[in-house]
């Protein structure tokens, strides 16, 4: 797969990648390279990188526990002491290999450290693949309040095995799969017509294809002032869903993607209520959705609560809540106000 070129790193995929990291490594004289990982990556996918790494270095392994709910200030703080202690300076090179939450996390870290050391990410789930490879954010939690400190910077390079997807467990291909079907709906009807299809999928090629849109809406709106907001479709409800299962002791957690399907599902037919999105779409929307993901149990009683977690979403502006909406698959529309009646009565939709 042909390299990538983002907002000034490369996003290089598989022997390639590998090559680079090696001349990377060789070309700026490391002594020391800090790998962070959680319990999951150094297991499963530290051990395939190690195999491909050549160069002469000492490699320090920095483990945390995996999950979301360790993605806050509290773990920065471990981490930063963690760099201290180990002897990392400013001109040390951080290696983030894991999902969304090591690369999000491990960049912000590396960004904040001494005012910025270099960093590489590695995504090792479908969903950091597709969606933290590229934009250039980074940054951790605030309480269940997702994203909330943080700040953009660029890796030195991205490197992208689908290897690594061997490593999971299918719920987190699932959930990885979400954010390639907002990638279809918003801007690229091709790739949400493979989702239509149970036979043929070329996950390899949709990865790809997933990046590269991506990267095209960034390159174009880095600092997310307009068309990079077509990238929250879904995003709005979606984690406000995902927040409130996080927080609540008797939900069980869902995977980003779960969440994100519930907002698709949802805003799809917002959409159709505001801008005449076609009843149709909406119909096999939902049931796609359903298909691939289940059916999350939000109750009635949530309503409340998860309209609340809405007020908190770090896109909101002067209080208003805004959303992503759908005239139709591929043509989207932003900063659109809603109602909470409108919001209830899709949320009711999808429980239906």
């Amino acid at each position: 797969m042909q390299t990538i070129i983002s907002t000034g790193y490369p996003v290089h995929f598989q022997e390639t990648g590998y090559k680079a990291l090696n001349d990377f490594i060789i070309e700026k004289k490391f002594k020391t390279v800090f790998v962070l990982v959680d319990e999951n990556s150094h297991e499963y996918c530290l051990p395939i990188l190690q195999q491909e790494l050549t160069a002469d270095v000492v490699f320090e392994i920095i483990e945390i526990e995996s999950g979301e709910v360790n993605k806050n200030l509290q773990t920065c703080m471990s981490l930063w002491q963690a760099l201290t202690d180990l002897g990392a300076d400013r001109k040390s090179l951080l290696i983030n290999i894991g999902g969304g939450v090591i690369t999000d996390m491990g960049g912000f870290v590396a960004s904040c450290y001494k005012r910025g050391i270099q960093f590489i990410n590695i995504p090792t789930t479908l969903l950091s693949m597709v969606d933290a490879s590229v934009g250039g954010k980074t940054g951790v939690d605030l309480g269940v309040l997702k994203n909330q400190i943080g700040l953009f910077a660029d890796p030195e390079m991205v490197i992208v095995d689908p290897l690594f997807l061997k490593t999971l467990p299918e719920k987190e291909i699932t959930s990885g799969t979400a954010e390639i079907i907002k990638y279809g709906l918003t801007y690229d009807k091709s790739l949400w017509s493979q989702f239509l299809e149970t036979e043929n999928v070329d996950l390899v090629g949709m990865i790809h294809r997933s990046i590269e849109i991506k990267n095209e809406v960034v390159l174009e709106d880095r600092l997310e002032s307009n068309l990079r907001k077509i990238l929250n479709y879904g995003h709005t409800l979606g984690h406000a869903v995902e927040s409130y299962f996080l927080d609540s002791e008797d939900k069980e957690t869902l995977t980003h993607g779960q969440a994100i399907a519930v907002g698709m599902v949802t805003e799809a037919y917002i959409s159709s209520k505001l801008f005449n999105f076609p009843t149709e779409d909406v119909t096999v929307i939902k049931q796609t959705i359903l298909r691939i993901f289940g059916k999350v149990p939000v109750l009635k009683a949530d309503y409340p609560a998860i309209m609340d977690y809405m007020k908190h979403d770090k896109k909101n502006v002067n209080g208003q809540v805004n959303f992503v909406l759908l005239e139709n698959i591929e043509h989207y529309k932003i900063d659109c106000k809603v109602s909470l009646d409108l919001i209830e009565e899709a949320l009711d939709y999808y429980v239906a």
